[in-house]
């Protein structure tokens, strides 16, 4: 995380570039802090400039609002993942 932004209706806004793979407005994450998962949760809200966007490519800067924590500071780590329900099959 680069940047940490405060905005009256949303909360703190963490400004971010996208690392790795690409972030999606409907994906899980957890906020890593010196190592550590501090929340896991997901994303609330999720911006290019101030348009609302539904995915950020790798190399790209957003913002993201966590939905429901606010604690978001400067070297945090977001990593976002996709959780899979998958079939048991018999062999």
């Amino acid at each position: 995380m680069l940047q940490t932004f405060r905005a009256s209706r949303v909360g703190n806004i963490a400004g971010c570039v996208v690392k790795e793979g690409r972030v999606t407005n409907d994906a899980d994450l957890r906020l890593i802090r010196e190592g550590t998962v501090v929340w896991t949760g997901r994303v609330g809200s999720l911006r290019r400039f101030k348009d609302d966007v539904s995915e950020v490519p790798e190399g790209q800067e957003c913002g993201i609002v966590l939905d429901g924590y606010g604690d978001v500071k400067v070297g945090d780590v977001l990593e976002f993942f996709r959780t899979k329900q998958v079939e048991k099959t018999l062999e």
